[in-house]
């Protein structure tokens, strides 16, 4: 449907009658009357002149007129017009991702579509995946390494979230782990958006070799803020390594500080998990939607699409036209 945000300008549209009733008008004096000795000569003038000054002359300058100042005014009401009611659903729940991008990200220990992968692409794509199901949270990404960064601030726009987490890439922010950073600015990120349910979710795959903060100190802190953390230990713990003395089997999670990440869920009362392949990963993603499900809150909005741009558009194309005919006018 068609509305204006702003009706009562409408009521300026008398305006200019008012204008040409009340103001008052210049007259010609007397002694500027310019005295012609043949009359009889300039005859044709006259009458032309006559003509050209009458109504039947002057209404095509008036029309133009009026339709200009009514596409004006149309215009300065500012008109829109309302698509369909649509149904938006919002959790209030602030729910922000911690991915680690350390160099122990590149062991090849996940199957991903038949083809061994390694831990980043797998939690691209399992993580993606969860991304997408989370309608309504306001989601967050951060990347950390050496050091921790805000890739995406809270953010409705889950598309472009998942989109950025796709791009990103192992080594991007140093080669060591900085647990305790990624989880302080978590707090500090979620800490100035507004009251509600606040989530990390935090993957990683060794333990804390760097930063400022320690995770533990992080954690008492996300506590303290109300902040829950559900933390995952993601990679292997048997692998096959081929070398020129045979094969042999090793623990690729043997830097896995299950301890710390054990702990840091407690205490801010989330819960651990072990991901040890991509079936468990998906697995405990599933789980999170479960323990954190998707409230079904909506509420209603119509978008609205800005047409004040045709209105005066029109005005102005009949304002040249108004001064076109008016020189015309006048030259004859």
């Amino acid at each position: 449907m068609l509305q204006f945000e702003w009706p009562l300008i409408f009521l300026i549209l008398p305006l200019p009658l008012l204008l040409r009733r009340f103001m008052a008008l210049s007259t010609i004096e007397p002694d500027a009357t310019l005295k012609i000795p043949f009359p009889e000569d300039f005859s044709f003038a006259l009458n032309y002149s006559a003509d050209s000054n009458g109504k039947t002359a002057e209404w095509p300058i008036t029309v133009l007129a009026l339709l200009a100042w009514l596409l004006l005014v149309t215009a300065a009401a500012r008109p829109q017009w309302l698509g369909d009611q649509l149904e938006l659903p919002v959790s209030g729940r602030d729910l922000m991702l911690a991915v680690d991008l350390s160099n122990s990200m590149k062991v090849k220990d996940f199957i991903l579509n038949n083809e061994m992968v390694d831990r980043l692409t797998a939690t691209k794509s399992v993580a993606g995946a969860f991304i997408k199901r989370r309608q309504g949270d306001r989601m967050g990404l951060i990347l950390f390494g050496s050091n921790a960064y805000l890739q995406t601030p809270l953010t409705f726009d889950r598309d472009t979230v998942s989109t950025l987490l796709k791009e990103s890439v192992i080594g991007l922010a140093g080669p060591k782990t900085a647990i305790g950073d990624a989880i302080g600015l978590a707090v500090k990120k979620i800490r100035k958006a507004s009251p509600g349910s606040r989530v990390l979710i935090l993957l990683t795959d060794g333990a804390n070799t760097a930063g400022e903060v320690s995770p533990l100190q992080a954690a008492q802190l996300a506590a303290k803020s109300g902040l829950k953390i559900h933390t995952i230990g993601i990679g292997a713990d048997k692998m096959i390594v081929r070398s020129l003395f045979g094969d042999r089997l090793v623990n690729p999670s043997a830097d896995l500080d299950e301890e710390t990440l054990t702990k840091i869920a407690n205490t801010t009362q989330g819960r651990y998990f072990r991901a040890r392949n991509t079936e468990e990963l998906e697995g405990i993603y599933q789980l999170l939607d479960r323990l954190e499900p998707v409230e079904k809150e909506s509420r209603s909005y119509r978008p609205t699409k800005s047409l004040f741009l045709w209105p005066l558009s029109g005005a102005l194309i009949l304002t040249f036209l108004l001064v076109a005919v008016s020189r015309i006018k006048r030259r004859i």
